[in-house]
């Protein structure tokens, strides 16, 4: 059996930059982070015991006896694109909801790639991970999804991600001191809304009209120089926060659809309570709201939010990673016999 666990993502910076039909015309950048909340996956080869051949479990549970007939998407993606002929069994949890913009479908992607990678006896750099994700969720799986989710949960950490024209891919880690980084994590809070969505719903009419959104798609790419420069001085760390509120007005003028006003009142009511700055997490649409403010403050905006769950969280530098790996058992035509050999003999000697 294998275990995989692979971080979710909060992306701070530079959204938008990291969709194929812009960057590979005009390059991008993001500075995102993964925390400590995580994509849990177990495989296993699935004893020949049973009626079905492949067993998977997420918010359904499907049995089926090929590939083809698997009805997650992503899971039927990986298994084809690694030709696992064995039956499978894959069971999936998760610490934070599906479809709140923290990046859980790659993370879903990266984190049973890895584990099915395992499953096979082999082992996956970070890179080609991320860059295998990104192909099944964009050219396999025809999502309308960008780069950056696919990199952050192979790779973790706090990192400032480039993506070249040529469709390379560069990962640079944020170096802060651990006083800066402790600094920054403790201004930041996660507020859950309840607002389900599609990313690739949200996204669509975004990609539709790139050309219009030059300006701000340059502008979120001057962000990212700007925040990190912001890091990396002894300005004040409310600077920071200060730019994210900015970040998220041009980030409302992708699309009607990135915000609405039930949005709108819950960060109104953030900022009134102290609150700094704040975005949607991920296309936007719902899901979670980040919040930059200061310590003393935050007690105040729990109780403005108190109709809506806080997720306390860290910053995690890990990346998606195999926790658990143990031998399967033999269960070949050949080791089965070995097995009920011996029976059938006793029952013959009972026999007689």
């Amino acid at each position: 059996m294998i275990i995989s666990r692979t971080p979710y993502r909060v992306s701070l910076f530079g959204g938008g930059t990291d969709f194929p039909a812009w960057y590979h015309r005009h390059g991008g950048s993001v500075v995102s982070t993964s925390i400590d909340k995580y994509c849990y996956l177990t495989c296993r080869h699935l004893p020949p015991f049973f009626e079905h051949k492949h067993r998977v479990v997420w918010s359904k549970i499907e049995n089926t006896n090929e590939t083809s007939e698997i009805s997650h998407p992503a899971v039927r993606a990986v298994m084809e694109h690694l030709e696992l002929s064995r039956g499978v069994e894959i069971h999936h949890v998760g610490d934070l909801p599906a479809r709140s913009g923290m990046g859980s479908s790659s993370a879903f992607t990266v984190g049973l790639l890895n584990a099915c990678y395992a499953l096979k006896g082999r082992l996956i750099n970070k890179h080609d991970l991320s860059m295998e994700a990104i192909h099944i969720e964009q050219n396999v799986l025809k999502e309308n999804v960008g780069s950056q989710d696919q990199v952050s949960a192979a790779y973790g950490g706090f990192n400032r991600i480039d993506f070249h024209p040529t469709g390379e891919i560069s990962v640079t880690p944020i170096t802060l001191s651990r006083d800066r980084i402790r600094e920054l994590n403790n201004h930041l809070m996660l507020f859950y809304t309840g607002i389900k969505r599609t990313s690739s719903d949200v996204t669509q009419k975004f990609i539709e009209s790139l050309d219009a959104k030059r300006r701000q798609l340059r502008i979120m790419k001057d962000l990212v120089d700007e925040s990190i420069a912001i890091l990396n001085s002894n300005q004040s760390i409310l600077s920071f926060g200060e730019l994210l509120h900015e970040a998220w007005d041009v980030k409302r003028g992708f699309s009607d659809k990135v915000s609405n006003p039930d949005v709108d009142k819950l960060h109104a009511e953030a900022i009134e309570a102290g609150a700094i700055g704040g975005k949607l997490t991920g296309a936007g649409g719902g899901g979670f709201l980040l919040l930059f403010v200061p310590p003393e403050k935050q007690r105040r905006v729990r109780e403005a939010l108190n109709r809506f769950i806080h997720v306390p969280f860290n910053f995690e530098f890990s990346g998606s990673q195999i926790i658990f790996a143990d031998h399967d058992a033999d269960y070949t035509a050949e080791a089965i016999a070995r097995v009920f050999q011996p029976i059938q003999a006793f029952r013959e000697l009972a026999d007689k």
